[in-house]
């Protein structure tokens, strides 16, 4: 991005709008004090209360909660950034529970971070920041991975935060609907500066159909779903099958009694609230996990978890909740190639794939990043190459978690379609998901963990 002229005053609630890509995250990172040289050039004058930004000076929740989470226990954790402004020991206590219960994160102090779920550490990021009470607090996506109540339930104690104490708010999020009602102002970037900037209504009323038009979802201009071909057979034999399955992490148990059959042609959409089991499961279901209990079939050949790798890659391809979490190469194309590839060494039909993984370059509009490194890319554009990376081998079955988490409408459309289209060619996919819209347009069934 380049050519931003921008003033934010003391206290305005600013929506920070964009596509996919368009440099939000980057602008948030700059803010904070924390955008690093080796992130890109800068030019121009950037200061925050009239000083260059520095560290501590505002709260940043990051895209990636994952790479937030500093220390072993929750409360250690959430009381991590006051601790560091000097805030005496008292007040941290009192400040830690108060966090915690404002974002709805009901669990023990010295629960352990790592037991804790995608959605759960999201809100033990925003728990932590508001710990220390910033004058600014600068939020990237802090709903994108919270169930429906979780979005309500934490929009909500945002607007109570800054409420009270008066604070300046920066939000990035795709969807207009969830936060335009706590806003008074919306900000739309694109590459080359301001795209849109003002109240929320006069904005929306006048310029809603282009933004539209450029991947931002404004209320009522939701992007259309496209229509199944070939409705799933529900006789047809199920590729995998579950019968009183239990699976866990950590050595815990998160669920049981699971019953379940992934059939061809067919989407299998599993919900349900953060920390209900729905990653394990998809990790187990995609041979990542050993089951803990019961009965796991995949293609007739017993639980997937005993696969060799090679094995794996033509029958079930995962898409992880954390896409950094799955990439393994230096550049963009080198990681959408690498499961083709690894096809081809073992003779099972790559060469084809490597064709069909450079049409996925250009579909999912990653073919500009081709030569990026993949840890560089912003969130949706990582999550885009996760997803690809799965589809590039052609997997007979796959299993996302959070597929569309990231996307403006525009690539959250082109996503959609994508997966339809190999429902249509008899392929099935399991997806872990919070996305109603998601589930509405392709979900043959669904299974919600309570």
């Amino acid at each position: 991005m380049r050519g931003l002229d921008l003033a934010i005053e003391p206290g305005e609630r600013v929506l920070l709008l964009g596509a996919s890509g368009s440099g939000k995250s980057t602008l948030l990172r700059a803010l904070a004090g924390v955008l690093g040289d080796d992130e890109g050039e800068q030019s121009g004058r950037l200061t925050l209360g009239g000083a260059p930004p520095a560290l501590g000076r505002a709260g940043l929740v990051l895209q990636d909660p994952d790479s937030q989470v500093v220390l072993a226990r929750v409360g250690d954790d959430v009381a991590f950034g006051a601790e560091n402004l000097g805030v005496p020991r008292e007040e941290i206590a009192r400040r830690v529970p108060a966090a915690l219960a404002a974002v709805g994160l009901d669990v023990a102090l010295d629960r352990s971070t790592e037991a804790l779920s995608g959605g759960q550490r999201q809100r033990l990021a925003l728990a932590g920041a508001l710990a220390m009470r910033p004058g600014v607090l600068l939020l990237d996506e802090p709903t994108a991975n919270l169930d429906p109540a979780g979005v309500v339930e934490v929009r909500d104690a945002v607007a109570r935060a800054v409420a009270a104490s008066g604070a300046t708010l920066v939000v990035v999020e795709h969807r207009v609907a969830v936060w335009a009602e706590v806003v008074d102002r919306i900000v739309v970037l694109s590459p080359r500066g301001l795209l849109a900037d003002g109240p929320p209504a006069r904005v929306l009323a006048a310029q809603g159909a282009e933004l539209a038009a450029r991947g931002i979802w404004v209320p009522g201009r939701e992007p259309a779903a496209p229509e199944r071909r070939r409705p799933a057979d529900p006789a047809a034999p199920a590729l995998v099958s579950a019968r009183g399955l239990a699976v866990g992490r950590e050595g815990v148990t998160v669920r049981a009694g699971l019953d379940l059959d992934v059939r061809p042609g067919s989407l299998l959409a599993v919900t349900g609230a953060n920390g209900s089991g729905k990653s394990t499961l998809a990790q187990t279901l995609g041979g990542l996990r050993a089951p803990a209990g019961g009965n796991l079939d995949a293609f007739g050949r017993g639980s997937p978890h005993r696969w060799r790798s090679r094995e794996l890659l033509p029958r079930l391809g995962s898409v992880f909740q954390n896409p950094e979490h799955q990439f393994l190469r230096r550049t963009v194309r080198e990681e959408i190639e690498l499961g083709p590839r690894e096809l081809a060494r073992g003779r099972r039909g790559g060469e084809p794939r490597l064709a069909a993984a450079q049409e996925l370059l250009v579909r999912l509009r990653l073919a500009p990043l081709a030569r990026a490194n993949p840890f560089t890319l912003s969130g949706g554009e990582q999550r885009r190459l996760s997803v690809a990376t799965a589809l590039a081998t052609a997997p007979e079955v796959l299993v996302l978690d959070e597929p569309t988490f990231g996307q403006d409408a525009n690539t959250w459309a082109e996503l959609v379609a994508l997966c339809a289209e190999l429902l249509d060619e008899g392929r099935a996919i399991v997806a872990a998901t919070h996305d109603a819209d998601f589930v509405a347009a392709l979900a043959d069934r669904r299974l919600e963990l309570a």
